[in-house]
């Protein structure tokens, strides 16, 4: 499914330790079947763990998106934890996947962690007011709108249409733009693309490939219902 979803002509692709059924041994299967393709290889991660972090990196992850980041101190921990010393606190291994199998060396390193994407979640409402500072780290590149654990925070589950959700995308994007950082959000509909790009957003998920199978399935066997309901009675519309 990787391998597939990485030639769909998709920009990145994200593997969910988080949510999705992928586990740890799983990882660098995905990673690889992904490079057969262009699409960037990025990893949500379970929760904010150094060794979780780096161990994804060392297996050639191109980002981390860290899940329930609620505050500034937290989202700086995460963005150490992407680099090395003296910038971070990841640990360095140089004949790993990430690090080419020692083609980078000791002067590439620096480099090669710039590279990297860090993306953290804003899904709480102690994330929303944080949302200016964390927005400010440096090593933080991108601000991800979780929709659903946000409309539970908010208490409106679900209702991305409520002013309450509106109003914090609204923050997140302004914040993002403001410190020169992206903002992304989980599409729930294609057509909601326009709304979030208006408030500023540019990095979008559209949907998992559970999702889209499901609908999938779900279109064909509608139709191919139809189709033998017309067959068998003519007058069927």
């Amino acid at each position: 499914m990787a391998e597939v979803v990485a030639r769909s002509g998709l920009d990145w692709l994200l593997i969910d330790l988080e949510h999705g059924t992928t586990e740890g041994s799983d990882l660098l299967p995905m990673l690889l079947a992904a490079t057969a393709a262009d699409a960037t290889a990025l990893v949500r991660v379970e929760s904010a763990e150094r060794i979780r972090i780096g161990r994804a990196l060392d297996l050639g992850a191109q980002g981390i998106m860290v899940p329930q980041v609620h505050t500034a101190d937290q989202a700086r921990q995460v963005a150490s934890w992407m680099r090395t010393q003296p910038a971070g606190e990841r640990g360095i291994a140089l004949f790993t996947r990430g690090m080419g199998y020692g083609s980078v060396g000791h002067g590439g390193v620096a480099e090669r962690h710039e590279g990297l994407l860090c993306i953290v979640q804003i899904e709480s409402r102690a994330a929303l007011a944080a949302v200016d500072e964390i927005a400010r780290i440096d090593g933080v590149d991108a601000l991800f709108v979780g929709p659903t654990d946000l409309t539970h925070a908010l208490g409106i589950p679900g209702r991305i249409d409520q002013p309450e959700y509106q109003e914090a995308v609204t923050r997140v994007g302004q914040a993002a733009r403001a410190a020169g950082k992206a903002a992304g959000v989980l599409v729930w509909n294609p057509e909601d693309v326009g709304a979030y790009a208006a408030k500023g957003f540019t990095f979008f998920g559209i949907s998992s490939e559970v999702n889209i199978l499901d609908r999938a399935i779900r279109a064909q066997l509608d139709s191919a219902h139809r189709t033998v309901a017309a067959t068998a009675n003519p007058e069927v519309p």
